[in-house]
């Protein structure tokens, strides 16, 4: 259930001008780019089969949260930039629709007894692939699945 999302999830690099449009965009978790950053003995080699089936599939995209997560492993951002090339991952603003969607999410999280300081990135990451109907690829799709229902998650067999 793919949503117009050109007023919220606009797209500045060029790459994405030659994109079929109706070719699928996956939304990539920093748990799986940092599964192949780190060369994590357990997920690393699910991680990069299914990012490269994403990338066969259609698009790639990471937003500026997904970015500050990976970059911690990085002293500059160039290297961060070669690790994760704008030409793959197209770099796309946090739809600001997001954020009622977060809120919203986060509380029902609250209610169900969820700790206040839980980290609101994978609220916002849910929300922007909902909001842009983007599938998201995770290995952390627990969360997900129970929050934003709405959208199609690639993650490993249980």
């Amino acid at each position: 259930m793919r949503t117009n999302c050109s007023s919220c999830c606009e797209v500045s690099e060029p790459q994405a001008a030659t994109a079929a449009v109706e070719s699928p965009i996956a939304l990539v978790d920093s748990s799986v780019l940092l599964d192949i950053l780190t060369d994590d003995p357990t997920w690393a080699a699910w991680s990069e089969q299914a990012l490269a089936r994403a990338r066969e599939e259609g698009r790639l995209a990471i937003n500026p949260i997904i970015y500050a997560e990976i970059s911690t492993g990085f002293d500059r951002i160039e290297d961060l930039d070669d690790a994760v090339p704008a030409s793959d991952f197209a770099r796309e603003p946090l739809p600001y629709q997001a954020g009622f969607i977060v809120g919203k999410a986060f509380l029902a999280y609250r209610k169900r007894g969820g700790q206040r300081r839980s980290p609101l990135p994978d609220f916002y990451i849910g929300a922007h692939a909902a909001v842009c109907g983007y599938r998201l690829l995770t290995r952390d799709g627990a969360r997900y699945r129970t929050y934003f229902p709405s959208v199609d998650l690639v993650t490993p067999p249980p």
